[in-house]
């Protein structure tokens, strides 16, 4: 790697000479990993953009609505009683990111996230339509005040809070639902005002992440480079440049002998990188692994008559050593871990009953000793139907010599909704052969049993 101490002793974000902020033009290269991720880029909009409006069993296919506590994922509905499925779930997909990382680097980054998605292959193509390539908008920014920059900037400052307008309706029906934010665009406004207000909040954020924040949202606000110092070794497959081959770099000159490497000094690479890095330095926080240096480099190795990938995906121990790439034992250890969370959460999930049934013995009371032999406890109990259609019940005890009387009693339950029932569990006297016995009642709909609860019952033993 090139003898560069103090290549980390400034951010590329801001200017040596100014001290405020560098504003980026990256030079926008259309190579082949550039086409890989636009298709890639315009896959994960439409599954964005469609998702709140495609149904499954009658619910949206992805839901969090954290005002009502309702979440839904590819139609199966979760409630505050599934918390404890929710924090397995954040705790399995914090280990995959945790095992991803540490083999594949940042590019979940630069392929998969919303953000580097709508900057680079939605807002920098508005831009670069409207004002031009990279060259003629550093021209028109450092020029004067004129009727065509202010038309320039005028529509593409238009186009942004369309843009963001629009995504902040999609953002919006992911958290109250595509049948409530249809209810607002349609409705009078005085009755969804607050809706109204959070889809202008929402547009005003997103237009100035992408209007002004941008490239720092990678490199300053997002907590997830940082942890890359951690996670990433040796054996991680990372955006990385060759420095065995690419080193001593200079440019080519036809009438004298050299002897360097591949790396002819062009600074493509460089002009490239939407956070300004110069990958040559090694790896660095900011960089989001968007393979734009990959395709810069690439070109320029095929004007030169090089072999390509001098900059590439590979692992600092594949430079040093050129050997193959193998997975560091770290990488084992956490999949195992990941498999184990895996392992529980499906087991849960497909375990996971269609009616959650709370059972509680009545507070204040204890048995009740009746005339005809028996002894009763009073229990209150409330079921959560977690099904998207209404669920008709039948409460059972297992032991048949076991019977309960309702006080308030009701048989069905609306998708989503909860009922309350309290009831008299008898038994008689003379079956009681202790103070404290675990008795079962078992939740039936249309024959099937559906839920089981096991709750104490107290009495005198005979």
């Amino acid at each position: 790697m090139a003898d560069i101490p103090n290549f980390r002793d400034h951010l590329p974000s801001i200017s040596d000479t100014e001290n405020k902020r560098k504003w980026m033009y990256p030079q926008i290269i259309k190579g082949k990993l550039y086409h890989y991720r636009d298709k890639l880029s315009y896959f994960f909009l439409l599954i964005l953009f469609g998702s709140p409006f495609i149904k499954i069993n009658g619910e949206q296919l992805i839901l969090l609505n954290i005002i009502e506590r309702k979440f839904v994922f590819f139609g199966v509905i979760f409630w505050p009683q599934d918390f404890y499925l929710f924090v397995l779930a954040i705790l399995t997909f914090m280990v995959f990111i945790v095992m991803f990382t540490a083999i594949f680097g940042r590019v979940w980054c630069g392929w998969a996230c919303p953000q580097t998605i709508f900057m680079e292959m939605v807002f920098r193509k508005v831009e670069n339509w409207i004002e031009g390539d990279y060259i003629q908008q550093q021209k028109l920014n450092a020029a004067p005040l004129s009727p065509e920059k202010v038309l320039k900037k005028g529509a593409k400052h238009f186009i942004f809070i369309l843009i963001s307008f629009f995504i902040s309706n999609i953002f919006l029906a992911y958290i109250i639902g595509s049948d409530a934010l249809i209810k607002i665009m349609t409705e009078p406004i005085e009755q969804h005002t607050s809706g109204f207000i959070s889809i202008w909040i929402f547009t005003f954020v997103f237009y100035l992440v992408f209007s002004y924040v941008r490239e720092l949202v990678c490199t300053v606000i997002c907590p997830y480079g940082r942890l890359q110092g951690v996670l990433l070794d040796n054996q991680s497959m990372i955006v990385a440049y060759d420095y065995e081959r690419g080193e001593p770099r200079g440019k080519v000159s036809k009438n004298t002998e050299q002897h360097l490497g591949d790396c002819v000094d062009c600074k493509l690479c460089v002009h490239v990188c939407p956070t300004g890095i110069d990958i040559r330095n090694g790896t660095q926080l900011e960089c989001i692994n968007c393979t734009a240096c990959i395709d810069a480099c690439d070109m320029v190795m095929e004007k030169t008559h090089r072999p390509t990938r001098l900059i590439g995906f590979m692992s600092e121990d594949q430079i040093k050593t050129k050997s193959a790439f193998k997975l560091s034992k770290k990488v084992y250890a956490y999949s195992v871990v990941f498999l184990i969370l895996v392992s529980v959460l499906s087991y849960l999930l497909i375990s996971r009953s269609a009616i959650e049934t709370t059972v509680l013995r009545a507070g204040g009371t204890l048995y009740q000793v009746r005339d005809n032999g028996t002894v009763s406890n009073l229990y209150n109990a409330e079921l959560v139907n977690k099904t998207t259609e209404n669920v008709v019940f039948e409460m059972k005890p297992e032991d048949e010599n076991v019977i309960i009387q309702y006080i308030r009693k009701e048989n069905s339950i609306k998708k989503g909704g909860s009922v309350k029932v309290t009831f008299f569990v008898i038994i008689p006297q003379k079956d009681i052969k202790k103070y404290k016995s675990e008795i079962e009642i078992d939740i039936y709909s249309n024959g099937k049993k559906i839920d089981e609860i096991k709750t104490n019952f107290i009495a005198p033993p005979n």
